[in-house]
Parts: C-alpha cells; structure tokens; sequence
C-alpha cells in the first residue's frame, strides 16, 4: 500500500526512464516537486531530460530525507509500476507543466488549479518544505 506515482519526461510508454514514488504519489505532491524544480531554476525537462531527471530525483530524495530507503526509485519505464491504481504516470513537459497521465488510477487532473481544501495545504506545506 502507498500513494504510488510515476513521473516521466517521456512520451514513449515503453523505453522511457520514470522516477517511481511510493509515497506522495498524488496532484499536490507532484505539483509541488516540480513547482519547486521550476523555482530553484533547474533545466526544463524538455530541452534537457536527463539533467532534469537527476536534479529532480536529488530534490524529491531532499523531501523524503536522506534515510529514507523505500519512497524513491528510478527506472525504465516498462519495469516501473505503472498500473499502479493510486495516481499512474504524470508525464512532464515544458516549463515543468503536467502535459498528460495514464495508467491505472490517474484521473485527467493536471494542475494548481485541480487542488482544493486540505490537498492545497498539502501543496503550499510541501512546496514550503523545498524552498
């Protein structure tokens, strides 16, 4: 059990790499890691993929704290849970926006403005955390 999500700058379902996450799988978390990567001035995943990937992977690693073994992995995508039935796979493009997810349990919602109530305190908690 967990809140599971997989993060890809990928548009191949196949061979590209996702970050996996066990926990804070869901909108608020993903928005706020990338919101944070936006603020921080890391490289954008579109024009520089395997950069952003890195810098994302070490700012997730931040939140979830050094000792924390089982929130974090990173793979190819064919090998990551994808079908994950919590929050699927968020796929990121320009400007470190949400352009599509899929999978299993991943709904169509993609931004700050899809928050409400306790999920956007979780965000700006979140977001907070990471500046």
């Amino acid at each position: 059990m967990g809140n599971r999500a997989v993060i890809t700058f990928s548009g191949s379902r196949s061979t590209g790499v996702g970050i996996y996450l066990h926990w804070n799988g869901g909108l608020e978390s993903v928005l706020a890691f990338l919101d944070a990567a936006k603020a921080r001035g890391f490289r954008d995943p579109a024009s520089d993929p395997s950069y952003a990937m890195a810098r994302l992977c070490g700012l997730i690693h931040e939140f979830f704290g050094v000792r924390d073994s089982c929130s974090l992995g990173v793979g190819l995508l064919s090998a990551l849970h994808t079908d994950n039935w919590d929050n699927g796979v968020y796929v990121v493009g320009k400007d470190w926006a949400i352009i599509d997810r899929w999978g299993k349990g991943s709904g169509h919602r993609r931004e700050l403005a899809d928050l409400s109530g306790e999920n956007r305190i979780q965000y700006d908690e979140i977001l907070a955390s990471l500046r």
